[in-house]
């Protein structure tokens, strides 16, 4: 059962019941169909939640990869530039 047929027929029961329609007996039975719905929604939710935080955790490890890179990449850079600052002439300039 999906999460959107469990809230349909929770509302079904719920409009039933506010119809004061319902019998004592019928009542039981209906009430308990319901907590099994809730039960089952937030199961669901809980799935839900834990799948888009897996989610969401792997992007967050694959941008700290990529920014790790990325500052390697600039060092690097950086490092290339410096190469010949202690050379006569000073920093940045030719020979």
């Amino acid at each position: 059962m999906t999460y959107r047929e469990a809230i349909e027929e929770l509302e079904t029961i719920l409009r039933a019941l506010e119809t004061d329609a319902v019998d004592v007996d019928d009542l039981t039975t209906r009430v308990e169909r319901s907590a099994e719905l809730i039960r089952l929604c937030r199961h669901k939710l809980r799935h839900a939640e834990a799948s888009l935080d897996r989610v969401f955790d792997t992007l967050d490890e694959e941008e700290e990869a990529e920014d790790y890179a990325d500052q390697e990449d600039d060092e690097d850079e950086s490092d290339d530039e410096d190469e010949h600052d202690h050379l006569p002439g000073g920093p940045g300039r030719g020979w």
